[in-house]
């Protein structure tokens, strides 16, 4: 396996299976400050988030929390989510489930139990989160993917999930409301998603 220095991945001189990928994922001893996400056949290793992304992640879900689905919980802890028709497995910032999804011994969870997800892009997840991402999430029926990209300071939500990715998306500029659909049917403030001034 291969190190990359500039967004590092991990690969072999052989193609490997998805299943290889996950086991190989499982065995990984990652470099302080990294994680590590299967994106188009190599394990991707990113950066962890800048500090004051906790602020923001905090306020998405302690607005959300009360348009939760019933039954549902949504948290920002590290859990690996797989989408094996796709061959990837993701690790979003933010993600919502029922809560019977989290009852497994397993450290793979199903990426379709999802109802909602969010990324908070850095300059080395933004092409991912942008393209990658929205396809998968969409194709796995994922029925809300938030896109926040945090160099643009905007919010985009995409919805309606489709075989192609998502039909739908509505953007606004941090700071104003973002109309969130079913399941949450709810208007996320955005308020305070801004980088502090240096």
């Amino acid at each position: 396996m291969t190190l990359m220095t500039e967004r590092p991945t991990i690969s072999g001189t052989e193609p490997r299976s998805f299943e290889a990928l996950l086991a190989d994922l499982d065995e990984l001893v990652l470099p302080d400050g990294y994680r590590a996400e299967i994106i188009r056949g190599s394990i991707v290793l990113s950066p962890w988030s800048k500090g004051y992304y906790h602020r923001v992640m905090g306020l998405i879900c302690d607005r959300l929390r009360p348009h939760l689905p019933q039954g549902h919980d949504i948290s920002g802890g590290p859990f690996l989510y797989v989408f094996p028709g796709d061959e990837r497995a993701y690790g979003p910032d933010i993600h919502a489930a029922h809560e019977q999804t989290f009852e497994t011994t397993s450290n793979h969870l199903d990426g379709e139990a999802l109802s909602f997800v969010a990324e908070l892009t850095s300059s080395s997840t933004r092409d991912d989160d942008l393209t990658d991402k929205v396809v998968v999430y969409g194709r796995a029926g994922v029925p809300i993917y938030l896109l926040l990209d945090m160099q643009e300071e905007q919010a985009t939500v995409f919805s309606t999930p489709s075989a192609k990715g998502y039909e739908s998306r509505c953007t606004r500029p941090f700071g104003e409301e973002l109309p969130l659909p079913a399941p949450f049917d709810c208007t996320l403030d955005t308020t305070g998603f801004q980088a502090p001034e240096k």
